[in-house]
């Protein structure tokens, strides 16, 4: 199984890439868990960039993936919900993605495209953030999963 974490910036802050690469190492080897990051579109409207990164995030999905994207519109999961929608996503034997967008979101199309929908937060988070705050909530909830302490409800 390959789990992939979709995002649109580069050059993210040293403490964003420390963050990600720390809990990245926890992940199960068999996820096959990767970061792949595209470049934020330059653009006369943020529609427009949000369309061009539409284009570029959505060729990374493949039609056999379950997608779930990050968007404050979607679902508020707990970490115990996190980690059961975890354990079913690893019944269902697809390859599983997670887009999160720039700025400006996903556009509507990538929010069409997904399986599912989960907002961190009724906060907002800067982009980059989120890459840690979903690497490590995968980690906590595989955690609990395996009944290992790191977890303490």
């Amino acid at each position: 199984m390959h789990v992939t974490l979709l995002t649109i910036g580069r050059k993210m802050p040293g403490w964003i890439q420390n963050g990600c690469d720390d809990y990245t190492k926890r992940l199960p080897r068999h996820w096959q868990f990767r970061v792949k990051e595209f470049a934020q579109a330059k653009s006369a409207t943020p529609e427009l960039a949000m369309h061009k990164e539409a284009d570029v995030l959505l060729a990374a999905v493949t039609d056999q993936s379950h997608l779930v994207a990050l968007d404050n519109r979607g679902v508020h999961w707990s970490t115990s919900d996190l980690a059961r929608q975890l354990e079913n996503w690893q019944s269902i034997g697809k390859d599983i993605a997670f887009m999160v967008g720039g700025p400006d979101g996903l556009h509507s199309r990538c929010l069409e495209r997904a399986d599912q929908s989960w907002s961190l937060s009724p906060l907002t988070f800067p982009h980059p953030l989120v890459r840690v705050i979903v690497t490590e909530q995968l980690y906590r909830a595989q955690s609990m999963l395996d009944n290992h302490p790191y977890h303490r409800a």
